[in-house]
């Protein structure tokens, strides 16, 4: 479907992946787009004042309109969210987080977009995904994120052992997240389970003081001590020959 000039255009904004200073890693842009948007669709809408402000402290905050999406917003709800877009109202669709859409539930907003003809604009911005399969040194042209896996322990184990083959007979890197304050313990179990030569990545606090990125293989990762505990964190494997 062709996009409507008479509806406003959803402008896909970017944030921090962390407490920072936003001009150290967003565009000029972001600021610029802030500038002319009222209406916001958001994960959290204090973090999303905040960050707003941390951007564009000249904005008025009274004249925002935030509609909060998040996993108990209900699907019904989402034809409520667009409508100023169908007024023909710019909206700006932020996650808690990096990109929005990716590894997000904006995700949703963006195909509804579609379906009704709205124009989606895609602003520059950090995504821990792609940081990390940039710092890992694994096959950046072929890799896949799994988002979470399972937390039943045999589960798990399956899970690790598929993605762990499915890297190996399709050289292709493997990429996941977990829950922040099971990081350790997740950690322990990819150690575990793993194979002695299967390269890990564990890349956390992304673009922050405390960031950390390295990679190198299991049995590597077993002689080494490292605290995860509630750091974001992408877990990248890949099994090689």
């Amino acid at each position: 479907m062709k996009a409507s000039t008479l509806f406003g255009k959803l402008y896909l904004i970017p944030t921090t992946l962390g407490e920072m200073n936003p001009e150290d890693v967003l565009p000029h842009t972001i600021k610029r787009t802030i500038d002319f948007i009222d209406h916001y669709i958001v994960e959290n809408e204090k973090t999303a004042r905040r960050f707003i402000k941390s951007v564009h402290p000249e904005k008025k905050q009274p004249e925002l309109k935030l509609f909060a999406l998040n996993k108990h917003t209900d699907v019904s709800e989402h034809n409520e969210f667009i409508k100023p877009l169908l007024e023909g109202k710019n909206m700006g669709l932020m996650s808690e987080a990096g990109c929005p859409g990716v590894a997000d539930p904006g995700a949703a907003i963006v195909k509804l977009a579609h379906e009704k003809g709205i124009q989606v604009v895609p602003l520059v911005g950090p995504s821990s995904i792609l940081l990390a399969m940039m710092a890992s040194g694994m096959n950046g042209q072929s890799f896949a994120f799994n988002g979470y896996l399972p937390i039943d322990k045999s589960d798990k184990k399956s899970a690790l052992k598929n993605l762990e083959k499915l890297s190996f007979d399709k050289n292709q890197s493997q990429l996941f997240i977990e829950t922040p304050y099971r990081n350790n313990k997740f950690l322990e179990d990819l150690l575990l389970i793993l194979q002695p030569n299967t390269l890990l990545c564990v890349a956390c606090d992304i673009t922050l003081p405390t960031e950390f990125i390295k990679t190198q293989s299991v049995n590597q990762w077993k002689k080494n001590k490292v605290d995860l505990h509630n750091r974001p964190c992408i877990f990248i494997i890949h099994k090689m020959n």
